[in-house]
C-alpha cells in the first residue's frame, strides 16, 4: 500500500492513532521533530521513523501518498503542513476541531484540485460523528433551513486538548445564520436536549460543524450544543467579562503551564468505559422536523478509529480531490463502520420536546448585533462579501500568518514547543 505519514505521532492522540494504523495492517511512517521520542515510539510499533520540523517537512514526505496530522494546534500547524503536501502531491488529513482551520482550508480547495490532492481536516472525533449525522439529516429532510447537532460525553480532556482550548479563550462562540458566520458571547444559548439519556441542559458552543456542516449539507443555519454542569455554564458565561484578560499572551501562557502541570490525560480504562451521545436536529420553516441520535465510544478512541479509517480509504484512492469533509468524501454512513456506533431516527413535529425553542439571554447580545473591534457583524455586507464575514468574523487575529512569538506548537498534543516556535520566543 502507498505510504502513510502520520505527522505528530507520539503525543497523547497521535499514539492512539498510530497505535492504531499498525494494529489494522498499515505500516505508517512516524515523523516528528524530537528524535528521541519518535524513534523510540517506532522501535516499540515495529515501523519507521523520521525526524522533521514544520520548515524541514516537505523533504521528509516527498514519497507519500497520504499525511495524517496528528499535531495540534491546528491553527498553527495545518498550513504550513498543506503547503508541504501540495509541494510533493501528498493528500492531507488532519484531526481539528478549529473552524478558523476548516474555513481556511477550504478556501485552498481549488489548489488541492488542481495538484490533484485530497484536503481533508476533521476526521476525529472532531468532526465525523456530528458531520456524519449532520448529512443524514440532510438526507432525511432535504427541505431543511435549521440544523442544531451536539453532544453529551464525560470523561477527562488531554493535556492537549486543554491547551487548544485555552488557545480559544477570549474568543467567545460561533454560528451559521444565513449561511454566514457569526461570532456570538461564549455560552450564548441554553436548551433542553434529550441525547438519549433523558433531558440534560446543554450550551452553545464554537464546534467545527458551524463550518464543516454547512460545507456538507449547505443548510444555512447552524448551532452546535454540548451538555456541561451548571458551574462550566456559569464559567462559559464569564468569559464574557474575562475576555479582554484571557485572550492576552501572558494570561494563555500562564493557563497552559497549569494544565502541563496538573492536568492527567484519560486513561486507558477511561477510554474503555465512556460512551459518547450525539444528537441531531432538521427543521424547515414550516413544523417539519427530523431527529436522530448517535452512540460512540470515547471521543479519543473514537479519533484514533475514524482518522485511521478515513486514511485507509484515502490510501484506496476512495477520497475525492479538493476540499472534503468526512461526510462529503465518504458519506453519511461513514460513521457506522466505526465498531460500538449506534445510529437512531425520530420522526416528530416542531415543540413535541420540552426545549424546543432556545433559551436566549438577552444580556449576551445576538448574532447580528455582537461587536468586534468596533463593529457589528453584519453592518454593510450582503451575501456577495460572505467570504470577507468569514474571515472578519471568526478570524480575531492571523494566527499562522502573523503567528504568536509564544504560541507553543505540539507534537501530537505532547505540550512541547517546535523548533520554529522556540527559535522565535529565544529571538
Amino acid at each position: 500500500m502507498s505510504e502513510l505519514v502520520i505527522y505528530g505521532s507520539y503525543g497523547y492522540t497521535g499514539s492512539l492513532v498510530a497505535e492504531k494504523a499498525v494494529e489494522r495492517g498499515l505500516d505508517p511512517i512516524l515523523v516528528g521533530r524530537d528524535a528521541e521520542k519518535v524513534t523510540a515510539q517506532a522501535d516499540e510499533l515495529g515501523v519507521r521513523a523520521r525526524v522533521a520540523s514544520l520548515d524541514t517537512v516537505a523533504d521528509r514526505i516527498d514519497d507519500a501518498h497520504t499525511v495524517l496530522n496528528c499535531a495540534g494546534p491546528f491553527s498553527t500547524t495545518a498550513e504550513p503542513m498543506v503547503d508541504a503536501c501540495l509541494d510533493v502531491g501528498a493528500n492531507y488529513l488532519d484531526i481539528t476541531g478549529e473552524i478558523q482551520v476548516f474555513e481556511r482550508l477550504k478556501r485552498r480547495g481549488p489548489e488541492a484540485e488542481e495538484v490533484g490532492v485530497t484536503l481533508l481536516p476533521g476526521v476525529g472525533f472532531d468532526v465525523v460523528p456530528t458531520d456524519c449525522l449532520a448529512a443524514h439529516l440532510a438526507d432525511r429532510l432535504p427541505e431543511a433551513t435549521h440544523l442544531a447537532l451536539g453532544f453529551d460525553t464525560s470523561g477527562s480532556l488531554s493535556t492537549g486538548t486543554l491547551k487548544t482550548a485555552i488557545e480559544g479563550l477570549g474568543e467567545g462562540g460561533a454560528i451559521r445564520e444565513d449561511g454566514m458566520l457569526h461570532q456570538v458571547p461564549s455560552g450564548w444559548k441554553t436548551r433542553e436536549i434529550d441525547f438519549g439519556r433523558g433531558y440534560r441542559t446543554a450550551v452553545t458552543i464554537p464546534w467545527g460543524d458551524v463550518s464543516t456542516a454547512y460545507t456538507s449539507t449547505g443548510i444555512p443555519n447552524i448551532e452546535v450544543y454540548a451538555s456541561f454542569p451548571e458551574s462550566t455554564r456559569r464559567a462559559m458565561e464569564a468569559q464574557r467579562y474575562l475576555a479582554p484578560l484571557l485572550d492576552t499572551k501572558p494570561a494563555k501562557r500562564l493557563l497552559k503551564r497549569v494544565a502541563d502541570r496538573y492536568a492527567e490525560d484519560p486513561s486507558a480504562g477511561e477510554r474503555a468505559d465512556a460512551t459518547v451521545y450525539v444528537w441531531g436536529e432538521a427543521a424547515d420553516d414550516g413544523d417539519e422536523r427530523v431527529v436522530s441520535r448517535l452512540r460512540t465510544p470515547n471521543t479519543y478512541a473514537l479519533t484514533a478509529e475514524t482518522a485511521v479509517l478515513c486514511a485507509e480509504k484515502t490510501l484506496a484512492g476512495d477520497a475525492p480531490t479538493g476540499y472534503q469533509t468526512p461526510a462529503s468524501a465518504f458519506g453519511p454512513d461513514l460513521i457506522l463502520e466505526v465498531s460500538g456506533v449506534e445510529r437512531t431516527d425520530d420522526d416528530v413535529r416542531a415543540g413535541d420536546e420540552p426545549g424546543e425553542f432556545a433559551d436566549v439571554d438577552e444580556s449576551k447580545g445576538d448574532a447580528s448585533d455582537v461587536e468586534r473591534e468596533g463593529e457589528t457583524a453584519d453592518d454593510g455586507v450582503d451575501s456577495d462579501t460572505a467570504e470577507d464575514v468569514d474571515d472578519e468574523v471568526i478570524e480575531k487575529r492571523e494566527v499562522v500568518e502573523a503567528a504568536d512569538e509564544d504560541a507553543a506548537v505540539t507534537d501530537g498534543d505532547d505540550g512541547e514547543e517546535s523548533d520554529d516556535a522556540a527559535t522565535r520566543r529565544d529571538e
